[in-house]
């Protein structure tokens, strides 16, 4: 694995100071492990509270997954601080800007994972495999030979896996002897991939009229694969296979959940439509809560989902059997 420097080139960039390293590890971001929520739901409605000390699992579980999720990110900015010059806003990242130490930057990596692994491990070995391969996910998508950022549509699916782990590590501080449904982490995985991918069209329909489609693959090599329409496609591709495998979940755990079904697919298309929209808050996900339209529907599909775990609801129920209309 090669991203670190045995010195720094001389530059005219100023030298980064510890509030640098501290920025780049992005704990702003961190309000992407909300993903982790649903998975402590989900396991204590259907498996029931596990965990000896849930409250300790959760403190635990939540600041493991921040550490490694921060030295991911930590490498993400340091491999991309070159590519990220000819971005209208990333330009002005902490990496392009200043002039870091990659000595540093690797050792701030391996501290962070390293901490991260280890905070997991005194909650479950489950959960330090997970946050294992949270960490591995970073070095496949960031790092040469593979670095998966680079290959189209192979950029999503490899990122969007993050969302399928924080689930598991919301399930794993409430049970810590069994993982999700199969059903369940798919669906996440592809739920995260259709907002990966919807990110990258609003990039792409802003980047490439506003600076060019060279420059764009100057930024991000995948784009230069890209279109316009492949992007729309996948997005179609990924939010279908989601809600596909959400309704399979859903009618085998709890008929009643089914219910929740319109209120997610408005989400997936209130998400598409702010994708769309000129400097979509699509480009940066920590900037969605000041999307109105979506934090509703969210608060929608979160009453529905608190009325669904109380309410039974009968006459559902014939939706899990073999139903014939007949013509006589």
């Amino acid at each position: 694995m090669k991203f670190s420097l045995a010195a720094n080139q001389t530059s005219s960039k100023a030298q980064g100071a510890l509030i640098d390293y501290v920025a780049i590890m992005r704990l702003d971001h961190s309000t992407k492990h909300i993903f982790i929520i649903p998975g402590m739901i989900l396991a204590a409605l259907l498996r029931g509270v596990q965990t000896e000390s849930l409250l300790v699992s959760a403190v635990v579980g939540f600041a493991a997954a921040v550490c490694v999720a921060s030295a991911n990110y930590v490498i993400n900015e340091w491999l991309d601080r070159e590519s990220d010059r000819h971005h209208p806003t990333k330009s002005g990242r902490v990496a392009v800007q200043k002039e870091l130490d990659g000595r540093i930057v690797t050792a701030q990596w391996f501290v962070l994972l390293s901490v991260g692994i280890a905070l997991a491990l005194t909650s479950s070995h489950a959960m330090a495999v997970v946050c294992a391969f949270f960490g591995l996910q970073g070095i496949v998508y960031n790092v040469q030979p593979v670095r998966s950022k680079d290959l189209a549509f192979l950029d999503v699916i490899s990122e969007s896996v993050n969302n399928a782990f924080r689930l598991c590590l919301g399930w794993l501080m409430v049970d810590s002897t069994t993982l999700p449904p199969g059903s369940i982490v798919v669906a996440f995985w592809c739920g995260g991939a259709f907002l990966m991918a919807a990110k990258r069209l609003s990039e792409y329909r802003q980047l490439s009229v506003s600076h060019g489609r060279d420059v764009l693959a100057r930024y991000r090599v995948s784009f230069a694969s890209y279109s316009e329409p492949s992007l729309a496609v996948s997005c179609l591709v990924y939010a279908m296979l989601s809600a596909v495998l959400l309704a399979i979940f859903l009618i085998k755990y709890r008929i009643e959940y089914i219910c929740l079904m319109p209120g997610i697919i408005a989400l997936f298309a209130f998400y598409y439509f702010i994708a769309m929209k000129s400097d979509s808050s699509a480009q940066k996900p920590e900037r969605l809560f000041q999307e109105p339209w979506l934090m509703a529907a969210v608060v929608v599909v979160s009453l529905l989902f608190v009325v669904t775990t109380v309410l039974e609801i009968p006459v559902l129920r014939q939706f899990t059997e073999q139903q014939y209309i007949s013509i006589r």
